[in-house]
């Protein structure tokens, strides 16, 4: 089954949608790095480790939205899954890491950022940021996607298809920050325990999807294409995944400062 493209193929230009979203990730590259020049201006530091982060963020998101990438993942499952890793796994981690939530805290005038501190403690969040409730989100998510007729849909429905990398990024990144408990400020942060057994579950429930589709294709999907793609999810996911464990067990592993410099993050 060919799916729909939204592209010309072999065209220079990028679609509105690919335009947009471009203009998107630079503004915001551009405030982050406004935000670490007005800190240094008041003489108050910033990792330099957390800009570069933040910058490799916006680089995964945008490879995986913006240029052929994006246009064959249309036709080309195993782009598509390479675009998944890059938008709903690495991407989420390096964007948290980066701590923009804590910069902007830092930023912004007290006028501004007491209604994000009572955002940040009020109970929508609670449930949100809870681990469990985020792998569900997340994880689950996922699920519904390549286990159900969505799929075929998104590439046949533009609005369907951005609605779903909006979801795809946005609960990577809140099942990241959830499971991390940080660098950002996090008043309803669980117990690293919990928190271990939230990613151990989210693993295995991704891991186990990237087997059902090894197995089983989602609908118009050729088997070929299929098991290299769930190979990809499984495979390359896996270093993403290791990091969450490493840094979800660090306070096991290391003393606090010393687990914080050792990746070169400052604990909040």
């Amino acid at each position: 089954m060919d799916h729909h493209e939204h592209h010309v193929p072999g065209a220079a230009w990028l679609s509105p949608g690919e335009s947009a979203t471009a203009l998107l990730l630079v503004t915001t590259l551009v405030a982050y790095a406004v935000a670490v020049a007005i800190l240094h201006r008041r003489g108050t530091s910033w990792p330099v480790a957390r800009t570069v982060s933040w910058a490799a963020g916006l680089l995964c998101v945008g490879v995986a939205l913006v240029g052929p990438l994006t246009e064959r993942a249309h036709h080309d499952f195993t782009v598509h899954m390479a675009g998944h890793v890059l938008l709903g796994m690495l991407g989420p981690l390096l964007l948290v890491l980066a701590a923009p939530i804590t910069l902007a805290l830092r930023v912004l005038p007290v006028r501004t950022t007491r209604p994000l501190a009572r955002l940040l403690s009020s109970l929508p969040l609670a449930v949100l940021t809870n681990p469990f409730v985020a792998g569900v989100l997340n994880i689950g998510g996922l699920w519904v996607l390549y286990r159900t007729g969505l799929y075929t849909v998104m590439h046949t429905d533009p609005l369907v298809h951005a609605l779903i990398h909006a979801h795809v990024l946005a609960a990577g990144y809140l099942f990241t920050f959830a499971v991390l408990g940080g660098p950002d400020p996090a008043p309803h942060r669980p117990s690293p325990p919990w928190r271990a057994a939230a990613l151990v579950l989210a693993i295995a429930a991704h891991n186990i999807l990237a087997k059902t589709l090894y197995a089983a294709p989602p609908e118009g999907v050729p088997a070929e294409q299929a098991r290299a793609g769930a190979e990809l999810m499984y495979y390359a996911g896996a270093p993403v995944e290791i990091a969450l464990i490493f840094l979800v067990c660090r306070p096991w592993i290391l003393p606090r400062r010393k687990a914080s410099n050792a990746v070169g993050f400052e604990a909040v």
